[in-house]
């Protein structure tokens, strides 16, 4: 007999569990257990599974190796529950994604998966920092910059990034995202940004209206 549905918190809390044993099989049986579609068990369970193991990085609870093997996991585990992308529009203006500063990629790898199974163009910057973003950008004629971060101190480092766009690339929209700018629903504007989503499916709209309004 088929077991209920759990909780979220539920979920979140055996997520956790499955990331920090780094057991991969249980970690898939969350999202089988969830009854959620990918996107929602992403955004709702996987993300909040991994800020925490950041969390306890931060308080030094978690050991690194801990937080890296969870990120692996947990983008493998992306990989076999999210639609395939359709391919991109080239019509559409030059954009990108990056972490800025912090050793976690999950947040931009749900954004990417859902913008480009939208049909959207996105080079996928990786793990950066401000100088050598802004480089790329400038090579790439970049227009919509998406920026993900997992720690406040990164986050803050989105002022600096944006006083560069400013001087090197006027012009280029900043949209920002993660979990600061989720627990500070004002941070996002205080550092300069042009927009944030509190959720991944949130951005597809908020990246049409910037294309709309780009000159």
């Amino acid at each position: 007999m088929p077991s209920c549905p759990l909780e979220t918190g539920e979920l979140i809390n055996l997520l956790v569990a499955a990331l920090l044993e780094l057991d991969r099989n249980a970690a898939r049986d969350c999202f089988q257990r969830s009854a959620l579609v990918p996107l929602a068990f992403a955004e709702t369970v996987l993300a909040p599974a991994l800020e925490r193991v950041g969390t306890g990085w931060e308080r030094g609870e978690v050991a690194l190796s801990q937080v890296y093997m969870s990120g692996r996991i947990s983008e493998e585990l992306l990989d076999e529950i999210l639609p395939p992308q359709q391919l991109p529009d080239t019509s559409h203006p030059a954009m990108a994604v990056a972490v800025l500063d912090d050793f976690h990629p999950l947040g931009k790898r749900i954004v990417s998966s859902v913008v480009r199974a939208s049909g959207f163009r996105l080079a996928d910057y990786g793990l950066i920092g401000v100088d050598d973003l802004v480089r790329r950008a400038q090579n790439d004629g970049i227009r919509i910059l998406l920026v993900s971060t997992l720690m406040l101190p990164a986050a803050l480092r989105v002022r600096e990034l944006k006083e560069c766009l400013d001087r090197d690339l006027p012009g280029t929209r900043l949209v920002v995202g993660g979990a600061p700018f989720r627990l500070h629903p004002d941070l996002w504007w205080e550092v300069g940004a042009d927009g944030t989503s509190a959720t991944a499916s949130g951005v597809v709209p908020l990246l049409r209206r910037l294309i709309a309004e780009l000159p």
